[in-house]
């Protein structure tokens, strides 16, 4: 082996890799999660509440960290990986409730802001976590990407999950479990998804691997993930409206009261479409990232054979 490949950064294999801790550490969470469920539905214990709202609001996401972990390369460290977990996580989170503060209205318009201002907080994190990352290729920018979206995705989820277990006759184990089974199954589709796509086309865009680059299609993936994010916020007002109109309660929206006997018709309708939406959404983002990696890995390849450099392969795979 010669110097150069033992010093580039392409070529460092980390011990961690292809161990499969990312799948075993959601098998083992879940387990700890139902049993954690079970005890305290048992004894009624509050104090147990806390540990519920970590394991459920945490477990997919920091299972992410751990795919990313297993597959990203060049002078990246474990240690680098949590701290854009954590630091990216609380960051955001905090970033945008400021920004947010004073939004109020419930309009498609207020989601597509709430959209511009959540990607652009998790976009500068991403800049300055990556900053002296190397290699700076489509892949390893998606996975960073996904790291910080993951670390968004857990502190956001327990917040909601935090709400939605106090209510006006106390504590409602039901409504946190199920704010939380909802928001893990739809978290590697959310946070995750948006960020990896800015992620990969901002390091896409930097062709010396070295230094970040400015591309216009790097406002064209940020306007995308803005796009789905108001799309994914807005799902459950767009989805409703279209369940009224299908089943005739159109002037619903006028007068604000359903005629007799179609509130479940409405809400049977409006469930569908909503999971439809989700599934779409969730397709059209997985596509795009796709497509970006497919069209960055043939650029690299065809930079590396006219310069005789060997080609090196996206460090994703399942």
């Amino acid at each position: 082996m010669t110097t150069a490949a033992v010093d580039s950064p392409a070529a460092v294999t980390h011990a961690h890799h292809r161990h499969g801790w990312w799948w075993k550490t959601l098998v083992a969470g879940l387990v700890l999660w139902i049993v954690t469920i079970v005890v305290t539905a048992l004894t009624e214990n509050s104090n147990l509440i806390p540990t519920l709202i970590l394991l459920g609001s945490f477990l997919v996401p920091f299972s992410v960290v751990l795919f990313v972990v297993e597959r990203v390369r060049g002078n990246v460290s474990v240690l680098q990986l949590i701290l854009a977990f954590f630091i990216g996580g609380i960051c955001g989170v905090l970033g945008a409730s400021l920004l947010e503060s004073g939004l109020t209205q419930r309009v498609f318009a207020l989601y597509v802001v709430v959209g511009v201002i959540e990607e652009f907080v998790k976009a500068a994190v991403l800049v300055i976590v990556g900053w002296r990352v190397l290699p700076k290729t489509a892949a390893q920018g998606a996975l960073l990407g996904a790291t910080v979206g993951a670390g968004f995705a857990a502190f956001e989820s327990a917040g909601y999950a935090f709400n939605s277990v106090i209510t006006a006759r106390g504590l409602d184990l039901a409504s946190l479990l199920q704010t939380e089974v909802l928001r893990a199954i739809l978290a590697p589709i959310g946070h995750v998804l948006w960020t990896a796509i800015i992620g990969a086309v901002i390091f896409g865009a930097s062709r010396t691997h070295k230094k970040y680059r400015w591309s216009w299609f790097i406002l064209l993936a940020y306007a995308g993930s803005v796009t789905l994010h108001g799309l994914w916020d807005s799902l459950s007002d767009i989805t409703t409206t279209v369940a009224l109109v299908f089943t005739g309660n159109a002037q619903t929206l006028a007068t604000g009261s359903l005629v007799t006997g179609t509130p479940g018709a409405v809400e049977a309708l409006a469930t569908v479409l909503y999971v439809v939406g989700v599934v779409v959404l969730g397709v059209v983002g997985v596509l795009a990232l796709f497509l970006i990696l497919r069209h960055a890995t043939k650029r690299d390849r065809s930079a590396n054979s006219h310069r005789g450099d060997p080609v090196v392969a996206p460090p994703i795979a399942v």
